[in-house]
């Protein structure tokens, strides 16, 4: 099975890529099947990362910014994949 986690979180004003520098520096007790960083307006910035696991599975995951650089805590939610969809 495959298990995605999400990593969101909004820098304060300015602060984005701070960030997102901050971010990318961050390493995981092991390394997941695929990690790619995203981001969006208003200073955003998402991970997603891939990991061969069950749904409940114990799972590294990034760690909580400094509050000083972020304007509310991390949103972090996890989901299973369920294949790629067939082209229609």
């Amino acid at each position: 099975m495959t298990v995605a986690l999400m990593w969101e979180a909004r820098a304060t004003e300015g602060r984005g890529a701070e960030l997102l520098a901050w971010v990318r520096e961050q390493r995981l007790a092991r390394e997941p099947l695929r990690r790619e960083t995203f981001r969006a307006p208003q200073d955003r910035v998402l991970v997603v990362t891939w990991w061969d696991a069950s749904y409940d599975a114990e799972l590294p995951e990034l760690p909580e910014p400094d509050a000083e650089s972020v304007v509310r805590p991390v949103h972090r939610w996890r989901f299973e994949s369920l294949g790629e969809d067939a082209d229609r």
